[in-house]
């Protein structure tokens, strides 16, 4: 089964993604840094690729901020490469690269193009990338390794304050599994494309010593789930083969396979910086300060329906009746945060890791 199409496109995806830029802003100075000093030999294009650019917001703004770095030093074309999956809506992209007839960059000689293709493959030229980057795409695993997860919607299982469902521990370890196989396959594809010396920016969220970014999204998405189960609106058959092929890993999980001893990733990068850090959410902050509850039930909604409702659609999609289902869950899931905000906390933690090309 095919595991997502992309995000809710339409402008949805990108009219709740504020908390995913806070999270790339902050790894920002890391590729200005790079951008300022990076070895750049020859006078063909330089390169910029990024995996995973949904609608494009996120993506354009951040090849805007590098462009300008390396505008400052240089006066040669500049390529941009924007990519994601086929079923992608790349729409908003290619208006946001091309605003009324504008440009999306002020410097001359930058050149974009869009990508539609897996990131677990290669999908550019052999040594034609000087800066590859992705940001949160990675946690979204590649296949289904389990064709059902009875007890809950995803695999790293509930929180501990609201622990309704479970997750054994060798689920939980096939899904470990193929998180560390994706990865490898990726960066295995990004060596494959980057010049030596070229450098690879992985930005995900995850689980900290104490926090996840999980806890409080699937733990209301579960409950809604589970109240249309109660319902009527779905089989418990239809409720086990359902869950969201998200995996959330450890810093020590991404650093794992680039720093094992004699891994052909440890031979392909070396390793430059990383670090886990928790980002200010803007719609728990305003609701911290302003106690609407209703607005912030609404913006914690439509964030996580942003990017869980495509796969939703897609384990569910023999429902009688699917677009009631999907208009249930996300209402009932709504109510439910603004009936009792507290059961459901959300913090967002995330992770950076810089990698440079041997070679």
């Amino acid at each position: 089964m095919q595991v997502t199409k992309g995000m809710v496109g339409h402008g949805f995806y990108d009219s709740n993604s504020a908390p995913q830029w806070e999270a790339t802003a902050h790894v920002l100075p890391w590729l200005e840094e790079i951008a300022a000093a990076l070895d750049l030999p020859g006078s063909g294009a330089i390169t910029l690729a990024d995996f995973g650019c949904s609608e494009g917001r996120n993506s354009v703004a951040v090849m805007q901020r590098l462009v300008a770095a390396l505008r400052a030093r240089s006066d040669r074309p500049i390529h941009t490469i924007h990519c994601d999956l086929p079923t992608n809506d790349f729409s908003g992209l290619l208006h946001r690269l091309n605003p009324d007839g504008g440009r999306a960059f002020e410097a001359d000689h930058v050149y974009s193009s869009a990508v539609g293709g897996t990131m677990f493959r290669q999908l550019l030229p052999p040594g034609s990338v000087q800066i590859a980057m992705t940001f949160n795409a990675i946690g979204f695993l590649s296949r289904r390794p389990l064709d059902h997860l009875p007890g809950y919607i995803f695999p790293n299982g509930p929180s501990d304050l609201n622990p309704v469902g479970h997750v054994s521990a060798a689920e939980q370890a096939a899904f470990a599994q193929q998180a560390d196989a994706d990865l490898r396959s990726f960066a295995n594809a990004r060596a494959a494309e980057l010049a030596p010396g070229g450098k690879l920016l992985i930005e995900v969220f995850g689980a900290g010593e104490c926090l996840r970014t999980c806890d409080g999204i699937y733990d209301v998405l579960n409950d809604a789930v589970l109240d249309a189960l109660n319902a009527g609106m779905l089989t418990q058959e239809a409720y086990a083969r359902y869950y969201q092929p998200v995996y959330m890993r450890t810093l020590e999980e991404v650093l794992f396979p680039f720093g094992q001893a004699g891994s052909e990733l440890a031979g392909l990068f070396a390793l430059d910086r990383s670090e886990l850090y928790e980002i200010p959410v803007s719609f728990v902050e305003a609701f911290n300060q302003n106690g609407d509850v209703a607005a912030y039930a609404k913006a914690y909604t439509d964030f996580f329906r942003a990017f869980t409702e495509t796969s939703l659609r897609l384990n569910l999609a023999d429902n009688a009746d699917l677009e009631a289902l999907v208009r249930y869950v996300y209402t009932r899931a709504e109510q439910r945060v603004r009936e009792t905000p507290d059961r459901y906390p959300f913090n967002y933690i995330a992770m950076g890791v810089m990698l440079t090309r041997r070679g």
